[in-house]
């Protein structure tokens, strides 16, 4: 009988783990491809601003990396992987945080709230490969 945390032999935390990967790849693609349209979407500005599309592709080329990292990864390397998005994921809430002033409240509360989710998914991975 699987334990109450399995699915079908896989832990459920992996499973959060391995989707968040995929979706750091999705939003890293995107930011890549179309960093005003991404910045658009999150409400964080419009029209051009060359500067603002290079820091986005830098995001969006760390989010690739790191999702595509943890995905390529074996289990000792994911663990590593994990370590490397949480603390990612903590400094983007930190930096949320500092632009209340700066942003629409709903835009600070969306974007620390998706990185507050992240820091809790991978928290979560970290304390589990702590316990194997």
């Amino acid at each position: 009988m699987a334990d109450a945390k399995e699915v079908d032999g896989q832990d459920n935390v992996d499973g959060l783990m391995t989707n968040l990967a995929r979706g750091r790849v999705a939003l890293g693609v995107a930011a890549l491809a179309a960093p005003g349209l991404t910045v658009k979407l999150m409400g964080m500005g419009g029209g051009a601003d060359p500067g603002r599309d290079y820091v986005v592709r830098m995001f969006g080329a760390r989010e690739v990396a790191v999702g595509a990292g943890y995905l390529l990864s074996d289990e000792n390397g994911r663990r590593l992987w994990a370590r490397l998005g949480l603390a990612i994921d903590a400094l983007d809430v930190t930096s949320g945080l500092k632009t209340t002033k700066a942003l629409p409240l709903w835009v600070t509360a969306g974007a620390v709230a998706i990185a507050a989710s992240a820091v809790g998914i991978g928290a979560a991975k970290v304390a589990s490969d702590i316990v194997r």
